[in-house]
């Protein structure tokens, strides 16, 4: 039972970090504050370098990951594609990104309790993951 709570938790970090960079990526082009536009694309580094090691968890274990569920990046997609012809501004997108991020804090604490199994390293990682989203958050707040 470790082992499966271990895969599905790495799995859940992975579609999560893919899903963050996604949306980083789609917000990033209508940023204008240079300070809000490096704090993104940091953030996105971090998650890649997260998603890496996820990744290389998962490999050792032979498993493929996980990629975010279609409808799921369908809805944010148009969330975020509407919102920004509405209002294409600094403040519209620290108002995505925060939202995306509380969803993402939502779900990673959700798994580390479905999968109270999940070996020591699984939960190390998924706890990163859900601090720099946290970190994030606060760092948006000057542009809400």
């Amino acid at each position: 039972m470790k082992e499966e709570d271990t895969v599905k938790l790495l799995r859940e970090c992975d579609s999560g970090v893919k899903m963050g960079v996604a949306s980083i990526d789609e917000v990033l082009d209508n940023v204008g504050a240079p300070s809000l536009k490096q704090r993104l694309e940091q953030c996105k580094e971090e998650h890649q370098r997260l998603g890496n090691e996820v990744q290389a968890m998962l490999r050792s274990r032979r498993d493929q990951g996980k990629e975010p569920s279609p409808m799921a990046k369908s809805m944010s997609w148009l969330r975020t594609n509407v919102m920004l012809t509405v209002k294409k501004d600094d403040a519209t997108v620290a108002d995505l990104m925060t939202d995306g991020c509380n969803m993402g804090v939502k779900s990673l604490h959700r798994y580390l309790n479905q999968y109270p199994r999940a070996d020591a390293a699984s939960r190390d990682v998924a706890r990163r993951l859900i601090g720099a989203e946290e970190s994030l958050i606060r760092e948006l707040r000057p542009y809400l």
